[in-house]
């Protein structure tokens, strides 16, 4: 009896024309169960629906179990892998070189907030067009599980040591140093780390959110703020977090009462509806306000805390010129030598 077979379904294509398997990158080495694999597959997805393009894609990181993951998603892009905590004056040199880049860092808590917190703050402050990801799970994972700084006072190890130094916000020092997106979210909740990535990716200046991942190997057990069970627990969103591609019609319908709406440089719509908090998203100082009462009642607040659209990034602030300095021939970009002798002339 003659058998009819179905052909596989063609896969979903993207404004690109390109399917998903293009946005993947090699095989996790990290545990069972990491968030950060979580975040690797909300960065595909994100990366996929925006039709970013892999050949203009930069990829950056430090050290840590976070700084691995890039080699996890968009496999077609450029990457590098810098030292401990440096992540961002690389990154700052790529973007200066080849504005046409688009540029996603990925760093971990220890990473961020010891070694390069001084690179942190002043790349917040130069606004460079650059998605930051902090995988922040309060520990030094790729060492066996030492408190790092974003750990909570009072945090308890896997071996029983209570953490006795307050933590860094990082998302109230970003703010603080000039970063014009920032936000918080949770490796567990898909929809809204999807959502805020893809905003991300259409903000014309330095975005840093910071997701609580937490380590399934040393700090994922009772006592710890970190883990799974303590952030679905403590979890508080601040807004329910839509976005809509400028390529897509605005179909979804808000009441304006209760709807702030940010319109992105590429003309992309970010809607954050509130939810427990009167809260504007353009007023730093509330931003600080919000993050300070849940540090103090033990919450961990989610969502979109701070957006400014209208700060330029560092590339307009220098006034360089459209063509990427990169693609300049060297006589445009290296002084003649009757300029140095000038230099040298005056100093005589």
């Amino acid at each position: 009896m003659a058998t009819t077979t179905t052909p596989p379904a063609a896969p979903k294509l993207n404004r690109l024309g390109l399917p998903q398997a293009d946005y993947r990158g090699s095989k996790t080495t990290l545990c069972a169960g990491c968030g950060h694999n979580a975040i690797s597959e909300r960065i595909v997805d994100a990366c996929f629906e925006m039709g970013v393009d892999p050949v203009h894609f930069l990829k950056l990181s430090g050290i840590g179990c976070s700084s691995k993951t890039p080699a996890y998603f968009v496999g077609r892009s450029f990457g590098f892998n810098s030292v401990h905590g440096r992540m961002p004056s690389v990154a700052t040199g790529a973007v200066l070189a080849n504005r046409s880049m688009h540029a996603l860092g990925v760093s971990g808590d220890g990473d961020t907030a010891s070694i390069g917190l001084g690179q942190f703050i002043h790349l917040m402050r130069r606004n460079l067009r650059l998605v930051y990801i902090i995988e922040d799970n309060g520990v030094y994972g790729l060492t066996k599980g030492q408190f790092s700084a974003t750990a909570d006072i009072g945090s308890v190890q896997k071996s029983g040591v209570v953490n006795e130094m307050p933590p860094l916000d990082t998302c109230s020092l970003a703010i603080l140093s000039g970063a014009t997106f920032v936000a918080r979210s949770f490796s567990g909740d898909k929809k809204q780390l999807l959502t805020i990535l893809k905003a991300a990716l259409a903000h014309n200046g330095t975005v840093m959110i910071d997701v609580i991942s937490p380590c399934v190997t040393f700090n994922d057990h009772e006592g710890s703020t970190k883990s799974y069970k303590y952030v679905l627990d403590h979890e508080e969103a601040l807004q329910e977090v839509s976005f809509v591609p400028y390529y897509e019609d605005i179909a979804i319908d808000y009441d304006p009462g209760t709807t702030a709406d940010v319109e992105m440089h590429d003309g992309s719509h970010l809607r954050l509806r509130k939810l427990a908090h009167d809260f504007d998203p353009s007023n730093a100082q509330q931003a600080l306000k919000v993050l300070g009462e849940a540090h103090t009642s033990g919450e961990v607040l989610t969502g979109v805390f701070y957006i400014d659209t209208k700060k330029p990034n560092f590339v307009q602030q220098l006034d360089l010129v459209d063509e990427p300095l990169a693609f300049l021939p060297l006589d445009q970009v290296r002084p003649p030598r009757s300029v140095l002798d000038e230099v040298m002339a005056s100093l005589a």
